[in-house]
């Protein structure tokens, strides 16, 4: 990963650019809701304050490191910051792990998928990734919707592998290869 400023990506509707502090609050108030921590594996409930700010802090450095790269999903139209998406890199075996919330008034309406194909894109034209790779809660079929129309394949379930607010989690794997990559991604701006 190049050791510069974190880029800003846009899409149709969408910025991805990297959080500021300022962000912290808006942060807290969308991922503080209990239906998004709930079904994400690092979010915490309650959601204090501080939290989003310390959290934050984290991204220059991860950045700089080349072990994570965090954008906040802000829209175009108003620029209000919806949720957040990232990639934690895996440099020795040329892959990442793709990651994402998206707060709940904003549900439905595509967004998720549309900064999940940007990433997407971004990690193999960009950081000349080899693989892509995401989980989620079996119980989150909505997670794995975003997965599949951004290209990913179903790549099998671990059963009982999360252990979340005292229960034993099921998780479904997906996966997308940089050949596949290639393929699928004349589809995108074909299907929504």
């Amino acid at each position: 990963m190049a050791k510069d400023v974190q880029p800003t990506l846009e899409t149709e509707r969408l910025i991805l650019r990297p959080f500021d502090l300022s962000d912290g609050s808006r942060v807290q108030m969308l991922a503080g809701d209990e239906a998004i921590a709930s079904t994400t594996l690092n979010i915490p409930h309650p959601y204090e304050d501080g939290m989003a700010e310390e959290w934050i802090r984290t991204h220059p450095e991860g950045y700089e490191k080349g072990e994570f790269i965090n954008f906040a999903i802000v829209l175009k139209a108003g620029q209000e910051l919806i949720g957040a998406i990232g990639l934690t890199l895996r440099q020795k075996h040329v892959h990442a792990e793709i990651g994402y919330w998206i707060g709940k008034p904003y549900w439905n309406q595509g967004y998720c998928t549309e900064a999940a194909r940007e990433v997407i894109r971004y990690g193999f034209e960009t950081l000349n990734l080899h693989r892509i790779h995401a989980m989620h809660l079996s119980r989150n079929p909505a997670s794995g919707k975003v997965m599949s129309k951004s290209g990913m394949s179903h790549e099998g379930t671990r059963h009982e592998h999360i252990f979340k607010w005292d229960v034993f989690e099921n998780v479904e794997l997906y996966g997308l290869l940089r050949s596949e990559y290639e393929q699928v991604r004349g589809t995108w701006f074909t299907e929504v």
